[in-house]
This record gives C-alpha cells, sequence and structure tokens, in this order.
C-alpha cells in the first residue's frame, strides 16, 4: 500500500504542478462540494497536506491554497487539488495560529467560477506523528484478512505493524484485536490474538513475549486492555462475546456479552487476578486515569431468569443491557484496589454508555453514548458524550461551580447523523481521533478534532490521503485508532514467530505482589 499511495502522490503532483489561476472568471456565493469536506476545520501544524477532489460537474479544476504571500496552485482535469508535501508543510509552518485561505476554481462549458472561498485553521499544537489502526473488512467471512497498520501523520506513510495471515493457513485462522500502547509508546504495546496460535503479544522495550491467559479462575483470556501509565501491568475485561446478525434492523451487526469481568496482569511475574467478578454485573473497558490511582469502566447489571448463563437470553433481551461507567481506586504503592464507585448512571436515563477515556491532563472523561448495549461501533444512535471530572467533584461536594461550567455535556461539534463509537486522546490531549462511519454509513474512518483546554472541539476532519479518493474505494475499515509518540520497528515476522511458540498458562493469584 505504501508504494501504491507513493506511486499516485507523484502522479498526482505532477499534474498539480501544471495548473495556473484562472484570470477570466465569475463569482459564486456557494461554498464548493468537496470530499473529503476540508471546509473551515482545524489541523495540526504538523499534518500531512489535505488533498481533496470537486464533486461538481467540471472539466477542470484548479485550487490556491494561500497565506500572505506563500501560495500553493494545484488541480487537473481529475478535479483533485494535491499540494506538494515540501511546500504544504512550509505553508502551514507559516500560517501556524491563523489561517490558509483555499480557493477553488471549477471550468464547465469554457467558463471559469470562482466558488465562495473557505479557511482551513492551523493550530500551533502538534499531533503525535503516527496513528495505528486495525484494517478489517465489513464481512466477517473475510475476518481473517486483517492487519495492524501504522500511519505517519505527517506524510502518507503506512505499513504493517502485524497481518493475522501470518500464523494462519487454509484449513485454521487467527483473529486478532485490541491493540494498546503505555503512554503512546511504540517500544511498549500489547494485542490480542484468537483461534490458531492464539495468545497475548506483549513487546516491552524490545523484548516481546507470547502470554498465554488462560486460567480455570477467570473467564477468558484478556480482551479489552489498558496498561496502567508508568506500572508494568495491564488492566482486562474478560468476556464471553457473541455475535448477531439483524435482517431488518439498520444496525446490521450487534456483539454482546453472555459474561464479563475485569482482570490485572503483572507482565514481569507472569501473574493474574480478578478486581471485578459479580456474576449479576457485566463489566468491559477499563481504562486508567492518567495519574495511575484510578481504573475506570464500564458495567450493566443484568440477572438470567435461572440465574444461568443463558447465551440466547442475552440476545432476546439485548436491549435492556444498559452500561454505566465506574471507578476504582488504586494505590500504584500497594497495588490495592478500593471498593467500585459510581462516576455516571447512564442506566438510569435509560442509555447505555462505553469507552470511558480520559484526557492526559485528568480533567475530562469522553465516552460513548447510544441507546444501549456495549459495541456502539455498530450503534446508529451513538455519540460521544464529555464530562467534566473537576465540574462533577465540585457538584458532589455541593461547591459553586465557575460561571459557565458544564458537568456532562454532548460533544455536538464532534457528532454526525452517524456512528461515533472508538475514540483516543493525543499525548498533549490538543487531539482526539474517532471512528465515524458519518461518510457512508457503512466503513468506519478515523477523523481528528482539536480539543482546547476547556475541552471545546473543533469540526472532525477525515485523515488525509495521497489520493482524496483513496478511502472511497478502499472497502475495509478502520478499527481502534491509536496515537503513537514514533513507529513500531518490530517486523511482522518477528511478532509471528513469538505467537508460534508455545508457553505456559499464567498464574493466578489473589492479590498483586508489590
Amino acid at each position: 500500500m505504501k508504494r501504491y499511495l507513493y506511486f499516485v502522490l507523484v502522479v498526482l503532483l505532477a499534474a498539480c504542478q501544471q495548473a495556473k489561476v484562472p484570470t477570466d472568471f465569475t463569482k459564486s456565493d456557494q461554498l464548493p462540494t468537496i470530499y473529503p469536506d476540508y471546509t473551515d476545520v482545524t489541523i495540526p501544524v504538523n499534518i500531512a497536506p489535505l488533498s481533496f477532489e470537486l464533486q461538481q460537474p467540471a472539466t477542470q479544476m484548479v485550487a490556491r491554497y494561500s497565506f500572505g504571500d506563500e501560495e500553493i496552485v494545484c488541480g487537473g482535469e481529475d478535479l483533485k487539488a494535491c499540494p506538494d508535501i515540501d511546500e504544504w508543510h512550509q505553508l502551514i509552518q507559516k500560517a501556524s495560529d491563523k489561517a490558509i485561505n483555499v480557493e477553488v476554481f471549477a471550468e464547465q462549458d469554457g467558463k471559469w467560477t470562482l466558488y465562495k472561498p473557505f479557511q482551513i485553521f492551523v493550530s500551533p499544537d502538534s499531533i503525535d506523528p503516527y496513528l495505528s489502526y486495525r484494517l478489517i473488512s465489513p464481512s466477517y467471512v473475510t475476518y481473517e484478512e486483517l492487519t495492524i497498520n501504522q500511519r505517519c501523520l505527517e506524510n502518507y506513510d503506512e505499513s504493517v505493524i502485524y497481518d493475522n495471515m501470518l500464523c494462519g493457513d487454509e484449513v485454521n485462522g487467527q483473529c486478532i484485536n485490541c491493540h494498546n500502547f503505555q503512554l503512546q509508546d511504540p517500544n511498549r504495546f500489547q494485542f490480542h490474538a484468537r483461534q490458531k496460535n492464539g495468545g497475548t503479544v506483549i513487546a516491552y522495550d524490545g523484548e516481546v513475549k507470547k502470554v498465554n491467559m488462560k486460567n480455570d479462575s477467570i473467564l477468558s483470556a484478556g480482551v479489552y486492555p489498558t496498561w496502567h501509565p508508568w506500572l508494568k501491568i495491564i488492566a482486562y475485561s474478560t468476556n464471553k462475546t457473541m455475535q448477531s446478525f439483524h435482517t431488518r434492523d439498520i444496525n446490521k451487526i450487534e456483539v454482546l456479552d453472555s459474561e464479563s469481568d475485569l482482570i490485572v496482569y503483572d507482565v514481569d511475574r507472569d501473574e493474574v487476578m480478578n478486581i471485578e467478578n459479580d456474576p449479576h454485573e457485566f463489566e468491559v473497558f477499563p481504562f486508567w486515569a492518567p495519574d495511575g490511582k484510578s481504573l475506570y469502566y464500564c458495567s450493566a447489571h443484568f440477572v438470567y431468569s435461572a440465574d444461568t448463563v443463558n447465551t440466547a437470553e442475552t440476545i432476546g433481551r439485548g436491549m435492556e443491557i444498559k452500561y454505566s461507567i465506574y471507578r476504582k481506586s488504586f494505590d500504584p504503592e500497594t497495588r490495592e484496589f478500593g471498593p467500585r464507585e459510581m462516576v455516571f448512571d447512564a442506566a438510569a436515563l435509560d442509555k447505555s454508555a462505553t469507552l470511558p477515556r480520559i484526557s492526559p491532563d485528568g480533567r475530562f472523561l469522553m465516552f460513548a453514548l447510544g441507546n444501549w448495549g456495549c459495541f456502539h461501533i455498530w450503534h446508529r444512535d451513538a455519540d460521544l458524550w464529555m464530562i467534566d471530572l473537576i465540574a462533577l467533584e465540585k457538584a458532589r461536594n455541593n461547591e459553586k461551580l465557575p460561571e459557565g461550567s458544564v458537568v456532562i455535556q454532548s460533544l455536538t461539534e464532534l457528532n454526525s447523523d452517524n456512528v461515533e463509537s472508538y475514540h483516543t486522546w493525543s499525548s498533549t490531549g490538543r487531539w482526539v481521533v474517532i471512528s465515524s462511519r458519518r461518510t457512508d454509513g457503512v466503513y468506519t474512518r478515523p477523523f481528528i478534532a482539536h480539543m482546547d483546554k476547556d475541552g471545546h472541539g473543533t469540526k472532525p476532519f477525515e485523515l488525509p490521503c495521497a489520493d482524496p479518493d483513496f478511502h472511497r474505494q478502499f472497502m475495509k475499515s478502520y478499527n481502534i485508532p491509536e496515537f503513537m509518540r514514533g513507529p513500531v520497528t518490530l517486523r511482522p515476522q518477528q511478532i509471528a514467530k513469538v505467537l508460534k511458540g508455545e508457553v505456559p498458562p499464567v498464574k493466578y493469584v489473589q492479590h498483586l505482589n508489590k
């Protein structure tokens, strides 16, 4: 893919270099219709060029990006604007903390039209240089053909971290999921593999190992992970998961848990312990607070009619399952957890909250809110919401809130009419990346938005590509986008070799050792 994108870029840049700004044109008071929609977005000062394509009838198009006396002119008969990468970075560096002006000219029947110009605001806040994600087809028949990839956000370079097919064969396949990094460190990550050569891969500062987390004392191997900010421990939810396929509902696929618990794994000692395993609670999606002293997670109360697990009953009563957000205190010195406490009672509002993610400064908790269940990536009603944790504590202590404070609110500036689900904060807390189906309702794409210190967001922009039409031709979804402070340097074959090995099961303990 990297070679393909590079080839496309070279061809398009050659076309851009021949473009000239028309001198005879009429003006329109309408904005141009472009894809991706980059009108009036805010971008980081180190992002790759924002290429776009005109979506209106024309025989050719010219685009001019300008700031002061700097400008980039590109276009052609393919109706695509693809700025030279070096010229682009020079332009956005000069426009830092200000705005680039974008003019789009279109020729039709020998006459040129200048559409209403729009702006691209350039934030001086840089973004983490890399983004990782899982690429998977929306068809579950071809689920084995998936990879974990990494993309440089400063250009279009993309490479594979791990290829699911390296451990599979024609008879026995493998499925990989839920990669996660310790504080965006590409040298400290983990992901889980199921089926053939199954196990959890953990890489830490150059060392890679496979973990066999199967144990009679825990529900399953670790599924949804979260690294402690500095300790070599990882919290997981363990899940008995099922899938349901709808024929009439607009949400075509449903994923439900029939059981789920929370565990913590010690990387050095290869030990695991339960921290929440109430049979009447479905605990899922743990996430450490940045100070390492609290573990947030979601839980839904569910009691089977015969008090025994029945997956058919789970599916039949699926819309009753409503998750709320909880947290447990944690002492990094003693490694002991406190009792759970409610953070946000979504079930009381007849809603379901999932994926709590806390900003690096510890102030804001962003989460996905839908009508029911835990797999909001397939729920069109899912939106992003946010809690101001400082305002929440003041409200609980009956303290006066500063004027204009809002404890909880919908992030309307980030949401769309379609799915918003998985979301991750950048290392600085100034950017978030979200999985959204806003483009076509079928494929999830990464969208990036700026967040200021008070929790206000900007219009999200789609991950830039060398060919602006690439995503509409690329038949895979981007799942679990995670920021990284650099690239993973391990080769996929190194990881596959580790996965093919056999290792003993983890040791179950009642308490983590100091």
